[in-house]
């Protein structure tokens, strides 16, 4: 039966036992009225200049979770310290001429905004998040990556069935995805869904990189259980998700587009494999929410 999600409020933090054990339970938690809109909107016009200054000729990497043809790009690859910007599989012709305006073709932005670019910086660098994520127990957490999600009006691509920590893996797991919506998110634009609970179950897959070549590792053949929740959320809301919650976000199908900011946080006392796909030099060692 499919469920609607529990939603709790900013006026609830900090984090209760009630939320603690509500986050336990299900493997996700969403706060509403967590960033103003104004906070929101800041965010979204710095993306819409940094989208304008970006010269798309050289640099046409299609982000698609079926097909993941970007597994093996350098221009991906090297994106764990840098500001990269990947397009919706639909974005070009046979030609490659791009079948609109750039802000209406991207995929994503991705994956170090948080550390190198000021606006960005200031929207994730905050004590109350620090307290969320020690809240449940990340003694030490650290900013991975970050990604600026468009979900594009009608070409908005489906992000398939997945755990997080299958691509951002610590020993032992501590991955977990802090998620904002920047828009309304709702069935109709693509919002996520999810098994609660299912964050319990193994996990199936490991994603891992051997040079430049990618591969996806099985470790479990546990079938997903039923996505039997929705996330459906007004914009300014967090909605935080562990690293072995199964999740996914349909096409976008309709006229409104789902933007979205998204970064994934880890506990610096964890090793953090070299066969992840996500590197940094060690000249850009990983932040944390007061650094």
């Amino acid at each position: 039966m499919t469920t609607i999600a529990k939603h709790y409020s900013r006026n609830d933090l900090p984090f209760t036992s009630e939320m603690i054990s509500f986050w336990n339970d299900n493997g996700f938690i969403i706060i509403d009225n967590f960033y103003s809109h104004n906070e929101c909107d800041k965010l979204r016009s710095r993306t819409a200049e940094l989208v304008k200054d970006f010269d798309y000729s050289f640099h046409k990497t299609i982000v698609n979770s079926k097909e993941k043809q970007h597994a093996n790009d350098s221009y991906f690859l090297g994106s764990g310290d840098k500001v990269r910007f990947f397009f919706e599989k639909d974005a070009f012709d046979q030609d490659g001429n791009i079948v609109n305006s750039i802000e209406l073709v991207l995929n994503k932005i991705g994956h170090a905004m948080h550390d190198l670019d000021h606006v960005f910086f200031e929207f994730v660098h905050r004590k109350d998040l620090d307290d969320i994520a020690k809240a449940i127990n990340i003694k030490f957490p650290k900013l991975l990556q970050s990604m600026y999600i468009f979900k594009q009006p009608r070409i908005g691509g489906e992000v398939i069935c997945h755990q997080d920590s299958t691509f951002l893996y610590t020993e032992p797991e501590s991955t977990v995805g802090f998620w904002v919506a920047l828009e309304d998110a709702n069935v109709e634009n693509g919002c996520m869904w999810t098994s609660k609970g299912g964050h319990k179950g193994p996990l199936r897959h490991l994603w891992k990189r051997t040079n430049n070549d990618l591969k996806m590792e099985t470790l479990d053949e546990t079938p997903f259980g039923e996505m039997d929740t929705i996330l459906e959320v007004k914009k300014g809301s967090l909605i935080m998700l562990h690293g072995r919650l199964p999740h996914y976000s349909c096409e976008n199908t309709s006229n409104q587009s789902r933007h979205a900011y998204t970064f994934h946080v880890i506990d610096g006392q964890y090793i953090y494999p070299e066969f992840n796909w996500l590197q940094r030099s060690k000249s850009m060692p990983l932040k944390g929410f007061l650094d």
